[in-house]
């Protein structure tokens, strides 16, 4: 079988990656900005590598392809709908 045909390697490859930048994005929004404004923003960044890990260990482990789709599309549709209510209006 050819592995680019597998579900599996889409879920916690590209689509992995992608999902991480767009988790870090809406945290920078529901994220507490701390006593000098900013840990909104610079924790985020720090902790992507730890949000990306945990997308991919859990789209690489987690037997049922179907599930892990339906995780990760939950999880970008909320956070794509908090950054385009945040940046229209």
């Amino acid at each position: 079988m050819n592995i680019f045909l597998s579900g599996r390697f889409w879920l916690a490859g590209p689509v992995a990656f992608v999902l991480a930048v767009l988790v870090m994005l809406g945290m920078a929004i529901w994220f507490p900005g701390g006593a000098a404004g900013l840990n909104n923003v610079v924790l985020p960044m720090i902790a992507f590598p730890l949000i990306w890990a945990v997308i991919f260990f859990y789209a690489y482990l987690d037997r049922n392809t179907t599930r892990v789709a339906v995780a990760f599309s939950c999880i970008a549709l909320v956070h794509a709908v908090l950054l385009i209510a945040h940046f229209t209006g």
